[in-house]
């Protein structure tokens, strides 16, 4: 008997169950570098302005999911859409994921002492963002998992971009 079948889904709904996590893995990874873009840069221009946590923190999420929805509407548009009829698609398949991801991220860096106060020029400050963003995309792919197990979420641009 092999000792790692206990691991592997038998049939074809491990396979299933697979293709689902593989799709959840690219669906976060994807919101990850749409907030990675807009978490940075509204940190490294609130941190560098000097700017308290909290205005700091509401760019970074502003950023974050503007970067988000760009990145979505970038390949939904791609598809042949207009702007127009992405954009409802973008806002369906992003806006859950760049919640969590954001609500999770900022958490950690609040929680991570000295983080926000470090400046950029710190290690503890980018140890720190790398820190939260790596926890924030943890706890979002089952998140990402659960919608696209329902046809929600990045579900959507897939079947888009499948009928494409």
């Amino acid at each position: 008997m092999d000792p790692t079948a206990h691991h592997t889904p038998a049939g074809p709904g491990g396979a299933a169950q697979r293709d689902l996590t593989r799709t959840a893995i690219s669906a976060t990874a994807h919101c990850l570098t749409g907030c990675a873009i807009g978490e940075v840069l509204g940190v490294v221009i609130g941190t560098a302005l000097g700017w308290s946590d909290a205005a700091t923190i509401a760019l970074a999420i502003a950023l974050a999911f503007f970067f988000g929805y760009a990145l979505t509407l970038r390949g939904v548009v791609r598809s042949g859409l207009s702007l127009a009829a992405a954009l409802p698609i973008a806002f369906a398949a992003d806006t859950l994921s760049i919640t969590v991801m954001e609500v999770v991220d900022n958490l950690v860096l609040v929680l991570v002492p000295g983080a926000m106060d470090a400046g950029v020029a710190s290690w503890l400050f980018w140890g720190s963002l790398a820190f939260a963003l790596a926890v924030a995309f943890v706890v979002t792919l089952p998140v990402n998992r659960w919608l696209i197990a329902r046809g929600k979420g990045h579900a959507v641009v897939h079947r888009l971009h499948a009928s494409h």
